[in-house]
């Protein structure tokens, strides 16, 4: 049977697309090792025209709204499009932090203390701290890429922040202080755990994407009991968010606090110095080869299909 198309979608409406197109060329260069590929740069909410459902396989590195929370993915269902990752169900819940961190924590994987709220209904300052603390951090309910979050430190600046905010839902979580760890899962078994040291202590957008400006370790040092907890609460959450394929799981972490569920994405960024491919680093894929075992699930579910029409 001849090999399906690879067709790497980048770029999207979203705030992060400059991040999702690095993805994508990163991505297209790697498949087209093993596959034919086609780049193609996302610039409108719906599916590409001319993609061909009979010969195609998506390789989806929208990040962001659309991309990321399951209207992409109820398209290419719709249209009968194979893809690789998560489904439209398991992406729009894993989009949102608040159910995603209350279906883990039924798996016994918590996160911290939270208050979710719409921007036109904002909670008072005064009763946020009296309920959480003052250590905040207040970061939007379905965004990526850190955009839009802060750390507020008292009262004051807790007014401040919730005044900036104009749209969208919102999360006020209390800040665990600890060390921030990234786990790639790949078809549900965790690789390698990342941490990251930012050096400004806050992993905001310019951490991420100003080179120089955060210290990766990977494989993290921690003890190998601790190595295979947060590996096995990977695992866990994953699970239980129905995700599919792979994922990158993140957890703030310290040995007098425990280990607290940050966020699941399910569609990382994925250039050669991202998180997830450091994850497949520490278990020996490169990568090349991990970006073909991201998208194998896919391609036999492809073959599978065509083979039984």
């Amino acid at each position: 049977m001849n090999k399906p198309m690879i067709a790497v979608l980048a770029g999207g409406v979203s705030a992060e697309r400059e991040v999702s197109l690095g993805s994508g060329r990163a991505c297209a260069q790697a498949l087209s090792r093993s596959f034919p590929t086609r780049l193609i740069d996302v610039q409108t909410a719906a599916v590409p025209a001319g993609l061909d459902c009979a010969g195609v396989v998506v390789f989806s590195t929208l990040h962001g709204t659309f991309g990321e929370d399951g209207g992409m993915q109820r398209l290419l269902d719709a249209a009968g499009v194979h893809y690789a990752g998560c489904d439209a169900a398991s992406s729009a819940l894993t989009m949102d932090k608040a159910r995603t961190k209350a279906i883990a924590a039924q798996a016994g994987v918590g996160g911290a203390e939270q208050i979710l709220f719409n921007a036109g209904e904002k909670p008072a300052a005064a009763e946020v701290v009296a309920s959480l603390g003052s250590s905040l951090v207040v970061k939007p309910n379905a965004e990526g890429s850190s955009v839009g979050l802060s750390i507020v430190a008292n009262e004051g600046e807790l007014a401040d922040a919730l005044a900036k905010i104009t749209t969208g839902e919102w999360l006020i979580e209390q800040r665990i202080i600890g060390r921030e760890l990234s786990v790639g899962v790949l078809n549900g078994q965790a690789m390698g755990i990342v941490e990251i040291r930012p050096k400004s202590g806050v992993y905001d957008y310019a951490s991420k994407y100003t080179k120089g400006l955060t210290e990766y370790l990977a494989p993290a040092p921690l003890d190998e009991k601790t190595t295979r907890f947060v590996r096995q609460s990977a695992e866990k959450a994953f699970a239980a968010c129905d995700c599919r394929d792979y994922a990158r799981v993140d957890f703030i972490y310290s040995a007098q606090n425990g280990l607290y569920l940050l966020e699941i994405n399910t569609l990382p960024g994925m250039k050669e110095t991202s998180l997830l491919p450091m994850s497949a680093r520490c278990v020996g894929l490169d990568f090349t080869a991990l970006v073909r075992e991201l998208v194998m699930p896919a391609v036999r579910r492809f073959k599978t299909a065509t083979a039984s029409s």
